[in-house]
């Protein structure tokens, strides 16, 4: 299916992006920018920014609408901490995305390198504020609580789609009902929780508001709605393409429901405004102590 024309956006020419991409490149770290081919690359590498991805580049799960190659990954290594922990201060930057592949072939489920890199950043940049877009851990509980001991300033959690069409996406039934849980949990424990859907799969706007609904009642507070990309032919075809109006309304009824932030349009992913986001609900937060 060909991409409407409000999909165009021009080729990346700001130095920035190239010395951001030349950056990564000698550093050996991996975004999730380059691994999920994500639309926003050029802008946020301009910006010298980026969502780094931990625990290597191989996810152990095969969801069709990602493009993370999959397999059986590596060990994971002190050595991407350190290299990560080096990349974040040496760009300045006052706000860091963090995210992973899922590692089911660990015993936490990847929690504990994250629990390292959280603390190294609080450590050596007090500061920083962190948003980590997190797998399920295996949806076990003693793994969600060992976050908590570092936790990052929001905890994104994705469910990706809606409930009806996690089959579709090679994903079971069951995780739909996991994710929410994971964010139960992370908002009953006073985090900013956060996740993300992708339209365009063949939901109802009925169903996109069950969504809504469903998150709102385990205490999410931000929502990011963008279209979904066929990365490549191995992954699950588009259904349609939303257009900016219905994008805008989306956010609209996904505001008037209740949702504290919403960034919603065609481009947008997970990481997406990052950092504004998180600054309107923490000042919101605040008034109200």
């Amino acid at each position: 299916m060909n991409k409407p024309e409000w999909f165009d956006h021009p080729i990346p020419q700001d130095p920035e992006f190239f010395r951001m991409k030349k950056r990564l490149r000698e550093s050996g770290l991996h975004t999730i920018c380059q691994e999920a081919r994500c639309p926003n690359a050029g802008t946020c590498f301009s910006e010298e920014t980026a969502t780094f991805l931990i625990l290597g580049d191989t996810c152990t799960r095969k969801c069709g609408f990602c493009s993370v190659k999959k397999g059986t990954p590596l060990p994971p290594e002190q050595s991407e901490i350190d290299r990560i922990l080096e990349m974040i201060e040496g760009l300045g930057l006052d706000y860091a995305v963090i995210t992973s592949v899922t590692r089911d072939d660990l015993t936490d489920g990847g929690v504990g390198h994250y629990l390292k890199l959280l603390e190294g950043l609080r450590k050596r940049l007090p500061n920083l504020k962190i948003e980590t877009l997190i797998p399920d851990f295996l949806g076990k509980v003693e793994n969600w609580q060992l976050l908590l001991s570092s936790p990052p300033d929001v905890l994104n959690h994705n469910i990706e789609s809606v409930r009806r069409l996690y089959p579709f996406i090679r994903r079971p039934d069951s995780q739909y009902s996991r994710s929410l849980e994971v964010l139960r949990y992370y908002s009953q424990q006073g985090l900013i929780t956060k996740s993300g859907l992708m339209v365009g799969l063949g939901e109802s706007r009925e169903e996109l508001v069950g969504a809504f609904e469903d998150l709102l009642s385990v205490g999410v507070k931000i929502l990011t709605i963008g279209q979904y990309l066929q990365a490549t032919t191995r992954n699950v075809p588009v259904s349609r393409f939303y257009t900016p109006q219905e994008f805008q309304d989306l956010e609209t009824e996904a505001r008037r429901l209740g949702f504290s932030e919403v960034v919603s349009g065609p481009l947008v992913r997970s990481s997406f405004k990052a950092k504004e986001a998180y600054r309107k609900v923490a000042s919101a937060l605040s008034h109200l102590q």
